[in-house]
């Protein structure tokens, strides 16, 4: 019996370095195509005025599942300031899903989260604030190469808290 025994737990190992053998062979023929799927774009924005100053950097990166669908990652930072009123400063990241129901025609969902710091004059007897704010865009677009163009809506909207004066936004967006 303990022969047997012998004979199965050496058979049993064999068999199972082979099968390891097997998989790394088979996962070096293998290409990863994970990174052709990757899309990169995002946005920038620059804003002033009398007194006025904003600015936003907002990299997101995509993966392209087939040719109508794609889900991703975004990340948000926004520095505002009001001369003698106010500086604010904005992080946060977004999870977007997009969705081609023709070559030319996207919807998309989009998930943001929002650090807002507010920071006021003292002149101004306004408190500072410190707070997360949820948004979901629900939004289309007509889509045309890399570049989308369209409008979406902020079904979260809260108009005392928003950074947003409205839950309506026309967006472009690039992917490459």
């Amino acid at each position: 019996m303990n022969l047997f025994l012998s004979i199965n737990k050496k058979t049993v190992v064999i068999l199972i370095f082979l099968f390891l053998g097997f998989l790394k062979i088979n996962a070096q023929e293998e290409k990863n195509d994970f990174w052709k799927h990757v899309r990169y774009g995002g946005g920038l924005g620059l804003n002033f005025g009398d007194g006025f100053f904003s600015a936003t950097v907002a990299p997101s990166a995509i993966y392209q599942f087939d040719d109508n669908f794609a889900a991703g990652l975004g990340l948000n930072a926004t520095f505002n300031n009001q001369k003698n009123v106010y500086k604010s400063t904005i992080l946060g990241g977004s999870l977007v899903g997009l969705y081609n129901i023709i070559r030319e025609l996207q919807i998309s969902a989009e998930f943001e989260q929002l650090n807002v710091n507010r920071r006021f004059n003292v002149n101004t007897n306004i408190e500072d604030d410190n707070y997360w704010i949820p948004a979901l865009y629900l939004g289309a677009g007509f889509r045309n190469g890399n570049v989308t163009f369209g409008i979406r809506y902020d079904v979260l909207y809260d108009d005392e808290r928003s950074i947003y004066a409205d839950p309506w936004a026309p967006f472009v967006r690039f992917f490459f």
